[in-house]
């Protein structure tokens, strides 16, 4: 079964809240087998809608993947991020 990435594009509005969605969602995705492989640092936008922070998390499978976002843990932390941030995100069946 191939991985899958969970792709994030945010602009922050609310440090303090979206710090406190930080922490629990990295809870949520280290509980489904997630790991980060970006989070912040530098990027280059080439095209499209830029976000100063973009951040990558690589999963066993799009599932889990799923599963994670599903969770009551990575639920709570969206109450934080909403009104805290502008977001776009993904989820990417990596390749075989």
């Amino acid at each position: 079964m191939p991985g899958a990435y969970w792709i994030a594009h945010v602009t922050v509005t609310d440090d303090a809240a979206y710090g406190r969605y930080a922490a629990l969602a990295s809870q949520a995705i280290a509980e489904h087998g997630g790991q980060f492989l970006a989070r912040g640092g530098r990027a280059i936008q080439k095209e499209g809608r830029a976000h100063p922070r973009n951040v990558v998390a690589l999963f066993p499978s799009l599932e889990a993947a799923n599963a994670c976002y599903d969770s009551a843990t990575y639920q709570e932390a969206l109450t934080h991020a909403r009104g805290a941030s502008e977001r776009d995100l993904v989820l990417v069946e990596a390749l075989e």
